[in-house]
C-alpha cells in the first residue's frame, strides 16, 4: 500500500479558562508574569492529511468554507490575510510535496474558547506526524505561539497553545519566555461534582478579540492602575481557584469566578457589553453562583457554576435570550496525532 493513500490525522482539545486570562498577553506577561487556570473540553480542531504524489497542496477549511489550491515548488508562500495559519505552518515546515489538508473545528471562530491557536496546534501536530519531525509537547505550543503571534501578529496571549498541546486541567506561569504547565491531579469525585455544577453556553454572538486584546495592552503600556491592578487580582485569583479546585469547593470556585469577571471587566471598556450583562444578571438570578466569559470577551461562549438543583432553572432562563446550552465533557487529552492506511 503506498504512503499516498494513507491518512495523517490529528486533534486538539479546545478549553474554558477558570481564572486569570489576560495575564498570559504581553507586556503584562513579560513584566509582571502571568498565571492561568483552564481546562480542556471535548470540542476539538481536527487536521486531515492526504498526501498526493504530485506537488499539489489543496487546502479545504470547512469553518471558513474555502478551498484553495497551491504549489509545493519549495517558495515561500506570502501573507495576504488568506488561510495564513496553514501558510505559516507550510512554510515552517518547508512542505515540498503535495497533499490534500483538510480542516474543522466544533467550535465556530471568535468562540472564546481558544479556536485559531487550537487549529495552530492541530496543523503543527499533523505536519510534524506526517514529516516524522520529533517534537516534545513544550516544542509544538512554543512553535505555535511563535508562529501565531509573533511571525503572524495575530493578538493573543500564550495559554491556547499550551492547553491544546497538554490537555487536562493545568495551571501555566507566564515569566517572559519561559512557561511552567503543571498538570493537576483532581480527584475523580471532585471533577464529577464540578461537571455537574458547570453549564456551558453560547451567547449566540462571535467576537473578533483583537480589538479586545489591545485595548488591554494598550493599558498596560501606558500604566493606567486600574488595569494593572486587575490583572493583577485576576492572577491571585488563579491560584486561589486552584487552592479551591484542589480542595474540591465547588461553590468556593463559584464565588471566585465571579470575582474573576469582576476583575476582567476592569481590563477593558469592550470585554462586556448588554447583551453579556443581561446574561449573567439572568444566571445569577436563577441560581448561578458565578460565571465569567471563556476568553478575551464580547461574546462567544460563557460559564456558569450553579447551584446543582437549580442549574436546569438557569437553563432555561437563558435559553428564553436565545442562549444555547453547549454539553460537554473535560477531556484529560491534549493535541493527538495518527496515521490510518485506508
Amino acid at each position: 500500500m503506498t504512503e499516498a493513500k494513507s491518512l495523517i490525522r490529528s486533534k486538539a482539545p479546545l478549553r474554558i479558562s477558570f481564572a486569570g486570562g489576560g495575564t498570559d498577553v504581553a507586556p503584562y506577561s513579560d513584566e509582571r508574569g502571568g498565571m492561568v487556570l483552564s481546562s480542556t473540553i471535548d470540542m476539538h480542531a481536527y487536521c486531515t492529511i492526504r498526501p498526493r504524489e504530485d506537488r499539489e497542496m489543496r487546502i479545504r477549511s470547512l469553518d471558513l468554507a474555502k478551498d484553495e489550491s497551491w504549489a509545493a515548488n519549495g517558495s515561500m508562500l506570502s501573507y495576504d490575510g488568506n488561510l495564513d495559519l496553514i501558510k505559516a505552518v507550510l512554510n515552517h515546515f518547508e512542505v515540498k510535496q503535495g497533499f490534500d489538508l483538510f480542516l474543522h473545528c466544533d467550535a465556530p471562530p471568535g468562540s472564546g474558547l481558544g479556536g485559531s491557536s487550537t487549529v495552530m496546534v492541530s496543523l503543527i501536530g499533523a505536519f510534524s506526524e506526517w514529516l516524522s519531525v520529533p517534537m516534545s509537547q513544550y516544542d509544538i505550543a512554543k512553535l505555535a505561539f511563535i508562529l501565531e503571534r509573533q511571525e503572524l501578529g495575530f493578538a493573543g496571549g500564550k495559554q491556547d497553545h499550551y492547553s491544546a498541546t497538554f490537555g487536562g486541567f493545568n495551571l501555566m506561569e507566564f515569566r517572559g519566555e519561559e512557561t511552567i504547565v503543571t498538570p493537576l491531579r483532581i480527584k475523580g469525585d471532585v471533577l464529577n461534582e464540578l461537571h455537574y455544577h458547570l453549564l456551558l453556553c453560547y451567547t449566540g454572538r462571535t467576537r473578533d478579540s483583537a480589538g479586545i486584546i489591545e485595548s488591554q495592552r494598550s493599558g498596560v503600556r501606558t500604566g493606567q492602575r486600574q488595569v494593572i491592578e486587575a490583572l493583577d487580582n485576576a492572577k491571585r485569583l488563579a491560584a486561589e481557584t486552584k487552592d479551591a479546585l484542589m480542595r474540591g469547593d465547588i461553590r468556593r470556585i463559584g464565588e471566585l469566578l465571579h470575582e474573576s469577571w469582576e476583575q476582567k471587566k476592569l481590563f477593558t471598556s469592550h470585554i462586556t457589553n448588554p447583551h453579556i450583562d443581561r446574561i449573567y444578571s439572568t444566571a445569577k438570578g436563577c441560581g448561578a453562583i458565578g460565571g465569567k466569559i471563556s476568553g478575551a470577551g464580547g461574546g462567544g461562549y460563557m460559564f456558569f457554576i450553579c447551584e446543582y438543583e437549580r442549574k436546569h432553572e438557569v437553563a432555561d432562563a437563558l435559553a428564553k435570550l436565545g442562549v444555547g446550552v453547549q454539553n460537554f465533557s473535560f477531556d484529560k487529552y491534549g493535541l493527538q496525532t495518527w496515521r490510518y492506511r485506508a
